[in-house]
């Protein structure tokens, strides 16, 4: 199948490489303008552009596909380029940018996303972190005609994928990722023979992914363990979950911990135990054992190296 990829980040790439293994034609590849990263802030390709690139693959960048938006010679320029290639589908997967209906119903065959949750459940910027904060026991990937909506088209194929008591958003990112590399070449295959029916998405059920802010790292203790072990999952590695210990002026971003099942009184965000095992932290409801911990400017360390160095005052 002739197709144009529109994807920037590593879940994307996965999927662009699963599809060019599959001997899909991908004469075109549309993903966002170069960012600024590491220290030095240099200009860097996103990771779909790289493996565009040594694919000798055509890359277009636009900031705008809105024909009457802040960038219209931009759009008017990836309208033509669309126009001249001529794909029976566009596969979109975390691309960034949001498709006017002009390119919904330019391909042959519509737009096809690749979502990371099972649809209407984690509509929106952030499902793979919201699945795991809400304590979700399973998520998985969704292949969807796209229309305007935020996630609302009709779903091709579903692919489900547990989530286990300490799984961590880069953990379930990686798994998602295959996953949806493998459905969408499933979708493809059927599609071109005629065999997926699209399925109207259920009222019930429709949550929304809000996208992460950093803010919500900062660990509230008065909250329970358990959810506030899900966040440290949740936001690892991005934006990061922190909290803060007596005896030090910075906060301290926590990359493991684990909810016990142990009542306290003590005053929320108390330090009850400080070893090589863990630093137990009362909070609202239950303790939350710290297991690994980074000082700020220093690095990652097991709960026991990082005692070692601290204790409560």
């Amino acid at each position: 199948m002739r197709l144009v990829f529109a994807g920037t980040p590593e879940f994307a790439r996965i999927a662009f490489d699963a599809l060019r293994a599959a001997g899909h034609e991908i004469p075109l590849v549309m993903t966002q303008p170069d960012r600024p990263a590491g220290r030095g802030l240099k200009l860097t390709p996103s990771p779909v552009k790289q493996a565009a690139l040594e694919a000798g693959i055509e890359v277009a960048q636009p900031r705008s596909l809105r024909l009457d938006g802040r960038y219209p010679e931009e759009a008017s320029e990836a309208q033509a380029l669309l126009q001249r290639v001529a794909p029976d589908v566009m596969v979109v997967a975390a691309y960034g940018l949001i498709l006017p209906q002009w390119v919904l119903d330019l391909p042959r065959l519509g737009c096809l996303n690749i979502h990371a949750s099972l649809l209407p459940r984690w509509r929106g910027a952030a499902p793979i972190q919201r699945a795991i904060e809400a304590g979700d026991a399973q998520t998985g990937v969704t292949i969807m005609q796209m229309d305007q909506g935020l996630d609302t088209g009709d779903m091709l194929l579903e692919r489900v994928v547990p989530i286990a008591g300490d799984t961590t958003a880069a953990e379930l990112h990686d798994m998602l990722a295959v996953a949806g590399g493998e459905a969408i070449v499933e979708a493809l295959a059927a599609l071109s023979q005629g065999g997926l029916t699209p399925r109207k998405q259920p009222e019930a059920g429709v949550t929304y992914a809000a996208k992460l802010d950093k803010a919500e790292g900062a660990l509230d203790c008065t909250q329970p363990a358990e959810l506030l072990a899900r966040r440290v999952r949740a936001f690892n590695p991005v934006p990061g979950a922190s909290i803060r210990l007596p005896g030090l002026a910075d906060p301290v971003k926590v990359w493991r911990a684990q909810a016990l099942d142990q009542a306290t009184s003590a005053e929320p965000g108390s330090v009850l135990r400080a070893d090589a095992s863990g630093i137990d932290i009362a909070t609202g409801n239950g303790v939350l054992r710290l297991l690994e911990l980074q000082k700020a400017g220093g690095k990652r360390q097991p709960v026991d190296v990082f005692a070692r160095g601290w204790q409560p005052a």
